[in-house]
């Protein structure tokens, strides 16, 4: 058995965000993601399912060129080959992502 805290060490990195793997089992990965206000533009094609919720903070993604506006609480399924970016994000938004392989 695992146990944890997802607020636990949540302090933002100074610059960009920090994925934590909180769980990884057969075909499935529970990310932690603790980000700062300060990110670099980056453009993400995955090759696998995610589904991500905002946990804490704000967020404006940009997915296949609509924006979405994530709070607290929201989530967004994102399928394998869908291109996304972060373009506007809280200091220390808390997410969790979920990808399945």
């Amino acid at each position: 058995m695992r146990t944890g805290n997802l607020y636990a060490d949540a302090d933002p990195p100074a610059d960009g965000e920090r994925f934590e793997t909180l769980l990884g089992h057969r075909n499935l990965v529970v990310e932690r993601i603790v980000s700062s206000a300060r990110i670099a533009p980056c453009e993400y094609v995955q090759t696998q399912d995610e589904w991500v919720a905002m946990i804490q903070g704000e967020a404006t993604l940009d997915v296949g060129g609509a924006s979405v506006e994530l709070r607290s609480g929201d989530y967004v399924f994102l399928p394998a080959g869908t291109p996304h970016s972060v373009r506007r994000v809280s200091e220390g938004a808390l997410w969790l992502a979920i990808h399945l392989h």
